[in-house]
């Protein structure tokens, strides 16, 4: 008897494990969609009635003022093209009366310093609750290291990584004052999704730099009320990148932000675009070298492609300035 019965719990133990592992995997899968798409937002007007967003007037950033201000919520909007904030800020106004809006003009890759005295000057006496820390630089195209000349360089690191450290160090005592704020610093998927990123190497570096500024401070500052987050997008058609074609994979920035903005007072770390999760599960199926090989033959593509056109348009500039 004892015999049969140590042979059934034999038989059943890999049974209750397969079930075990079945639950938490219908766990993991409801709790996936409950996030996604039924999970509350947050009311942002309770970080305070102003948002400050960077890099306003265009892609993601542009998204992200008109939400917030649909949302409710005033606007700080710091660029470096006056015409252009000008242009966001009377759209925004057109579509929202009440909306109250400042700018603030910043060369991000100029006199840095300069501009930020001119940011602390703007918020002066406001209750800045959310600060989107969009603004960012990326290559023209695939490049490798060498090929990537001083001024480009220069750029990348002044305005992603000194950029948002010093306008977070201009804003976060005002939230602290407060005891309550939410920090969005946008990171990129290229960095912290992918295993690595040939020829993209710097940029990459300084949005792993963002992420790893975004932990640290969360945790620095979690106690005072203050949520510290960095949103990883992958693809989003915008300006900034070679993806202009929109797909399911490939959202408007319009949409990215309407997905980002439900994400905002949660995780320190995410990706809030629900199909850029699945593409980051699939690929996390596949080595890591396989992925690189991969992403690396693309990026050559991608260069080449930009160098051909790059010389046809020089072209075309010879002939137009020999025809004159």
């Amino acid at each position: 008897m004892e015999t049969e019965l140590s042979w059934l719990l034999l038989l059943l133990l890999p049974l209750s494990i397969g079930c075990i592992k079945l639950l938490a995997a219908a766990a993991t899968a409801l709790n996936w969609v409950w996030v996604n798409f039924f999970r509350p937002a947050k009311d942002l007007t309770k970080y305070g009635s102003w948002a400050l967003v960077t890099g306003p007037t265009e892609g993601i950033g542009k998204a992200f003022a008109f939400r917030l201000a649909e949302k409710g919520l005033n606007l700080v909007l710091v660029g470096r093209n006056p015409e252009k904030l000008r242009g966001v800020s009377d759209w925004i106004r057109a579509e929202f009366g009440r909306t109250q809006i400042q700018t603030v003009v910043v060369d991000f890759a100029g006199d840095l310093d300069d501009g930020v005295r001119r940011i602390r000057a703007a918020i002066e006496g406001l209750d800045v609750g959310v600060l989107i820390n969009n603004v960012g630089v990326c290559y023209p195209y695939p490049r490798f290291f060498h090929e990537v000349d001083e001024k480009l360089l220069a750029e990348l690191i002044r305005v992603n990584v000194e950029g948002t450290t010093k306008v977070t160090h201009a804003v976060l005592p005002g939230m602290l004052r407060r005891k309550t704020g939410a920090v969005v610093n946008i990171g990129s998927g290229i960095a912290l999704i992918y295993p690595s990123a040939p020829l993209h190497a710097v940029y990459a570096a300084t949005k792993e730099y963002i992420n790893q500024f975004t932990k640290s401070l969360n945790v620095e500052y979690k106690e005072f009320g203050i949520d510290v987050q960095c949103q990883v997008p992958l693809n989003v058609a915008s300006n900034m990148t070679w993806m202009s074609k929109k797909s399911i994979l490939k959202p408007s920035a319009d949409v990215y932000a309407r997905a980002g903005l439900r994400w905002i007072g949660y995780n320190e770390t995410c990706c809030p675009y629900w199909p850029h999760q699945l593409e980051l599960a699939f690929m996390h199926c596949w080595p890591d070298s396989f992925v690189d090989a991969r992403r690396f033959k693309s990026m050559l593509e991608y260069r080449k492609k930009a160098q051909l056109i790059i010389k046809i348009h020089k072209k075309i500039k010879i002939n137009r300035d020999v025809d004159r």
